[in-house]
């Protein structure tokens, strides 16, 4: 597993020099509040029943609000045989305290 910046979560979304899948492992609740802009919502709680419809080569960056459940989930990717599996350091609050300012908290 892979830790990424907000930072350079954001370079790598500028360059789109490959298509990377943000995984959003948070609540709905949490995810209504705040988001980085095309990612998937798929609750942590729900995880083992979507595995199978993502390619497991795929560039993952898993989210979650401070980058702990994203952890444990980028983990469990990782022992189902996901090859390029990222945490968000920090989740979404690093990416609205690095990246983008504008974007709403809890």
């Amino acid at each position: 597993m892979y830790q990424l910046s907000a930072i350079d979560l954001k370079q790598r979304l500028d360059e789109n020099k490959e298509q990377l899948f943000l995984l959003d492992v948070r609540e709905p609740w949490e995810f209504a509040l705040c988001k980085i802009e095309g990612s998937s919502l798929v609750p942590m709680s729900k995880i083992t029943n979507a595995i199978n419809d993502y390619n497991r080569e795929q560039a993952i960056v898993v989210v979650c609000h401070t980058g702990v459940r994203s952890r444990s989930v980028c983990m469990f990717l990782e022992r189902e045989g996901f090859q390029n599996v990222s945490n968000l350091e920090g989740g979404v609050h690093a990416w609205a305290m690095d990246v983008d300012h504008t974007m709403a908290t809890y």
